[in-house]
């Protein structure tokens, strides 16, 4: 009896069970379909349906600039005033605050004459009234400006331009410490401190003026290249003062019948070792 009382409720589950899988069979797939997951692609959390969390930037302290500090050098400022044709001329530039005399190799070296009261371009330099030009230069007249550029330690340096007062442009260079941006300067050592030689190019050519120094800075030669070619007079020196040899070139960069030829040489004492015009007349 209790037997039969089994397979009964076991018939009965199992016709319910059947029952519920043929009448449920769409809802059943349409779940497994929703919680089917794909492990191709990583499983991700959307924060934005649940909370929004507001960062707020991190706000960076500007840096001060440091008023008149160029080349991280301290500088004083100084102008000058002057009347030229009728109208009022302003310059406007900075000053080292210390003196720094001028590298050997400078050509150019400019200065504000204290006794004077005006800028000038020399080598021959009064140091007691002195004030080095360092920094932006300006030339105006009123608002207009005329010249403005940098100086590095009485030398001119990175971009200069000249107009005229009706603001058309004139003139544009570059520079670097002296010399002409365009110039190919090599070094005796990776700092860049020690100038090992200058060579002068312009349009892709060698024009200008070739200078060559020694490690103690001194000059060791000098000349003039005109189309890629030496030409004129070159200099070599034993200590940037001592001259050594003279050698003469064509002035014609393309007079190649031309022979340079040895004028004068010395020895370290300034004693004359050779002379092409007593040696032939020795002849």
């Amino acid at each position: 009896m209790k037997t039969f009382n089994k397979i009964l409720v076991i018939t009965f589950l199992v016709g319910n069970l059947n029952c519920f899988s043929q009448e449920d069979q769409t809802q059943t797939e349409t779940i497994e379909e929703i919680f089917k997951v794909d492990y191709d692609t990583p499983l991700t959390l959307d924060l934005e349906s649940t909370q929004k969390t507001e960062i707020e930037p991190v706000k960076q302290k500007k840096k001060k600039v440091k008023k008149n500090v160029f080349f991280g050098i301290k500088t004083r400022k100084g102008y000058t005033r002057d009347l030229i044709r009728g109208e009022v001329v302003f310059e406007i530039f900075h000053m080292l605050k210390v003196y720094e005399a001028p590298p050997e190799y400078a050509r150019d070296f400019y200065w504000y004459d204290y006794k004077k009261k005006k800028i000038v371009n020399s080598l021959r330099i009064d140091q007691a009234n002195a004030g080095v030009l360092h920094g932006p230069y300006k030339k105006m007249i009123g608002e207009q400006v005329l010249e403005e550029g940098w100086y590095y330690k009485g030398m001119k340096h990175k971009r200069w331009v000249r107009l005229n007062k009706y603001d058309i442009l004139q003139d544009k260079t570059h520079w670097w410490k002296g010399w002409p941006q365009e110039s190919l300067l090599a070094y005796y050592d990776f700092e860049k401190t020690k100038l090992r030689e200058v060579i002068p190019m312009h349009y892709g050519e060698r024009n200008g003026e070739y200078f060559a120094f020694r490690k103690d800075g001194s000059l060791a030669a000098r000349g003039n290249y005109k189309f890629n070619h030496r030409v004129g007079l070159w200099k070599e020196y034993y200590d940037g003062r001592r001259v050594k040899r003279e050698v003469r070139y064509s002035d014609d960069p393309f007079n190649y019948e031309f022979t340079p030829y040895i004028i004068k040489e010395w020895d370290e004492a300034g004693k004359v070792i050779y002379d092409k015009v007593r040696f032939e007349r020795g002849k």
